[in-house]
Parts: C-alpha cells; structure tokens; sequence
C-alpha cells in the first residue's frame, strides 16, 4: 500500500504526523507451517505511508476496500503497533515514546464503524459512556461521572434520560450517537472516524455528519475520516489522502 500525497491547506499546526509508516501481518510460526506444508508468508497490510494532519481540521483517508485505510486509523489510535515507521502526535513519538503515550491516551478516541457491534449490549448506556472517564481516572465521584455523562449525551441531541437504556432499544442512528457521546465524553482533541456513517441510511447520515460538524467548531476537534464516500469527504474534509 503506498499513499498519495496530500498537501496542508495552511490550516494551524500539524497535531499528527505519520512517517515512513509501515505494517506487516505475519502468518503463524514456522512450526505450524511446516506441519500445514505452507511456507510462511508476510501480508504488507501498510507500506510506506506519510501524511500530516494539522490541529483543528478534518483529514479523510479513502481507498478501495482492502486497502490499509482502518489498518492505519488504529495504528494512529494506539491499537495496532507498526511494524517500522513513526507516528508523531503534538512531537511525541506513540510507539516509541511509553510515558508520552500514557499522557495521550486521553486525548484520542475512536468512533467505529458498525454501532451495533461496538457498543457492549449488556451495558446501559450510562455505563458504556462512563467507560472512558473511568478507566482514565478523568472523574473523582461518582456525581461527577454522571453529570459528564448527561452533558455527553446532551451534545449529541439525546436526553439524559436514555443512559438507563439498553443499546438494543435504539435505531441505528441514535447507536452512533451514543458511540459519538462516548467518544466525547473524555473531551478528546483527536478523534478518529473510522467509516462511521456507512451502516446508517442516508438521512441519518446527513443527521450525524452535521453533528459532527457542530462538535468540531464547538471544541476544536480534529478528525481523522475514513470513508468509501465521497460526497460525505468532500462535505466534511479540509484535506483528503488517497490510498
């Protein structure tokens, strides 16, 4: 995978830098494929990618499907480890750099693609938007994480009063909005979208990516956009990578 290049649109300072990135998926050892009489192989999943997204603006990364385009949302997100390369967040290096990363872990989070598998259907939704702030340490009272998670819940159009509900209670819609009030509910600087309108109906879609929109010029929010859309690309980004 090699990405093309894609310039700054003199928007302020670069937040994340992605260098020479890299990413290669191993298949299983050497005696497991000697007992299968496979040799073994190395799937180049990311090869090579570079790309700059400055503070405060949306960046869309689009390819065809296969492509490395989430494979790189979650190296970017501190999910998945790369193979060679640097990923540079506000100068700190977040594979290389352990108590750099600690500090920005609350700073990132990551909206998903599918509502219905990335909400946990056991949880309240109360409970799945404290989540962060509690694994953070980000609240010191349990009053305090309810407030946090009313106030989410209102940013996102939604009553406080659904976080007594079960995500199975909600349409597809209002299940990315509760994915959405998660990811805000730690007030991040950088969120990372990973195809987050593609199993919602058009008009739905319209409803989120406003959203979105809002959000961002509410709190200054930068964007990483994965898409195959690019009506929705152009509607939301400053500047686009193609992969």
């Amino acid at each position: 995978m090699h990405a093309v290049v894609f310039a700054s649109l003199g928007s302020p300072r670069v937040l994340a830098h992605t260098l020479c990135t890299t990413l290669d998926f191993r298949s299983a050892g050497w005696l497991l494929c000697a007992l299968a009489g496979q040799p073994k192989k190395v799937l180049h999943a990311g090869q090579d990618v570079s790309f700059d997204i400055p503070g405060g603006s949306s960046f869309g990364l689009v390819g065809e499907s296969g492509s490395g385009k989430s494979t790189m949302a979650r190296i970017i997100a501190g999910l998945t480890p790369p193979t060679a390369g640097r990923v540079l967040i506000d100068g700190i290096d977040r594979w290389a750099d352990a108590r750099g990363a600690v500090q920005l872990r609350e700073r990132f989070q990551m909206i998903f693609q599918d509502p219905y598998a990335s909400l946990n259907p056991r949880w309240r939704v109360d409970s799945l938007i404290a989540e962060p702030l509690e694994v953070l340490g980000l609240t010191h009272s349990r009053a305090e994480t309810e407030e946090r998670v009313a106030d989410a819940l209102r940013r996102v159009r939604m009553s406080p009063d659904d976080g007594r509900r079960y995500p199975y209670q909600f349409s597809g819609g209002q299940r990315q909005r509760i994915a959405i009030a998660r990811a805000l509910a730690s007030r991040p600087a950088f969120i990372v979208c990973d195809e987050p309108t593609s199993s919602l109906d058009v008009s739905v879609q319209a409803q989120v990516l406003n959203l979105m929109r809002d959000l961002q010029e509410e709190f200054g929010l930068t964007y990483l956009l994965i898409s195959h859309n690019l009506a929705v690309v152009r509607h939301m980004c400053d500047q686009v990578g193609v992969i």
